[in-house]
């Protein structure tokens, strides 16, 4: 499907060189929205008025990873809102206009590449529901998608895993798993899961508070998450230390923690999002807290919009606006809380990936690299083509191996051509997704998570304790 020609800003060149087809720039009302007609039904449809905020111009197109990846038009933001303009207008809901909005990573590289300000974020979510209550998924797809949101949301069940998954990689079998290639060629969505999975230690449960040292300076929330909890509790535990060193008395609740509902707002899961994020403001309604933490990318981009999730909701509109508007990632609150521990030497040379729900859909860059500057002894080094997803996205990876693999292929290129001994990112998806990208590339690095950094640190650790993390070989 091509968007027709018509007169209107030039559009950029694309990656290979050819010049994409421009889409009508004309201005769509609200009126013209057909109520319950077309792809979409009336509740929350993609807004109108947001759709015709493109002009088509075309600056999202090198941002894209899928567009950078195929060259295809559909597969770009532009080309997908103009599907929406096309459902808007009375266009059936095809498997074809499905296939281009769930290859979308939901990045939101885009967004902060466009010059219009195109709400992008809010059109893919939208449209993500409409398909997951209007489309007829096939059977394969439902049954994988079933059996990743009947375990990924649920710490509990991922825990289970810990056990069993720790006597597997005792054996020595990953290695030969991997080296076979076997499995990719036979089930590539297993394999993905298999090299994905970090190396893992004995993980400690998380205390219910800890106590601010010296000076109590605010009183904070921390999510401690699903998969961070489960595969990286060493990430929780980093961060409970650095709020405290910084004068912020930490309260956890981790048994009444549930799912802050990432994954499933991401996937447009909208009533299952829905009853996460009513726990969430539930557990934390009375705990007089002054922030939310979050240290996991993706979830605080969800967190700061329950305001909008639950906005239907007379009983949890207001409470849900008030929670969101304490929800910081790590690295803004004690930029804004301004540091009091003292940062030991850490004499290494580290290379700091942008997670895309902190760069893009929360647009958090300065924080981290500010904190990571602060420690002496420290370089910090740039990973070229910043804007490009390295292809984790959630669950992407798993719905989407093949592509995934390669876009966390060229993450890896980029990560190892800096030179730097380790690779510092603040999304537990990331640091799965680029370590098994650097072991095919036959790359070494360690990888830390930033709070293990300012952890290192403050506890005067040294540098031997992060470079300690390698990728698997």
């Amino acid at each position: 499907m091509s968007i027709p020609q018509q007169p209107g800003p030039t559009p950029v060149t694309s990656p290979g060189g050819s010049r994409p087809a421009s889409g009508p720039r004309d201005v769509l009302g609200a009126a013209a929205q057909p109520p319950g007609l077309g792809a979409f039904d009336e509740h929350h449809p993609p807004s109108a008025e947001l759709v015709a905020d493109c002009v088509h111009c075309g600056f999202c197109l090198p941002t894209c990873p899928t567009y950078v990846l195929w060259g295809e038009e559909m597969d770009s933001p532009r080309g997908r809102i103009y599907l929406m303009k096309q459902g808007l207008e009375g266009e059936p809901l095809t498997d074809s206009m499905v296939t281009h909005y769930d290859r979308c990573l939901g990045c939101m590289s885009c967004v902060t590449a466009c010059p219009s300000g195109v709400q992008y974020d809010r059109l893919i979510e939208a449209t993500r529901q409409q398909v997951e209550r209007r489309h007829r998924r096939s059977p394969r797809e439902r049954a994988l998608r079933a059996a990743i949101f009947a375990l990924f949301p649920y710490r509990r069940r991922l825990r289970l895993l810990r056990g069993p998954l720790r006597a597997y990689q005792a054996t020595g079998l990953p290695r030969l798993v991997r080296r076979s290639g076997l499995l990719r060629r036979l089930a590539p969505t297993l394999a993905t899961v298999e090299s994905l999975a970090p190396r893992l230690g004995r993980a400690a449960r998380p205390p219910q508070r800890v106590a601010a040292v010296g000076t109590r300076r605010a009183v904070v929330g921390m999510l401690t998450g699903c998969v961070q909890d489960a595969f990286f509790p060493e990430v929780n535990a980093a961060t409970a230390r650095v709020l405290a060193a910084e004068g912020c008395e930490v309260v956890i609740l981790p048994d009444r923690q549930g799912c802050c509902g990432a994954l499933s707002v991401h996937n447009g899961r909208e009533e299952e999002a829905r009853r996460f994020a009513r726990r969430m403001v539930d557990t934390f309604a009375a705990a007089g807290i002054d922030y939310f933490v979050v240290n996991a990318a993706g979830c605080g981009s969800t967190l700061k919009e329950y305001g909008d999730l639950l906005r239907d909701d007379p009983r949890y509109a207001a409470l849900a606006a008030d929670f969101a508007g304490r929800v910081r990632d790590l690295s803004e609150v004690l930029v804004e809380l301004g540091p009091v521990a003292t940062r030991h030497p850490l004499p290494v040379t580290v290379a700091y990936h942008d997670a895309c729900h902190l760069a893009h859909a929360q647009g958090v860059r300065a924080q981290p690299r500010r904190l990571l500057r602060d420690i002496p002894g420290l370089v910090l080094r740039e990973i070229a083509d910043p804007e490009i997803c390295c292809g984790s996205a959630g669950i992407w990876n798993l719905l989407h191996p093949g592509p995934a693999a390669e876009l966390g292929d060229r993450k890896a290129r980029t990560v190892l051509a800096t030179g730097a001994g380790l690779l510092v990112t603040a999304n537990p998806g990331c640091l799965m997704q680029v370590a098994a990208s650097v072991t095919r590339a036959g790359g070494d690095i360690a990888l830390a998570h930033t709070a293990q950094v300012l952890d290192a640190s403050i506890r005067g650790r040294g540098a031997e304790e992060l470079l300690h993390h390698r990728t698997p070989s």
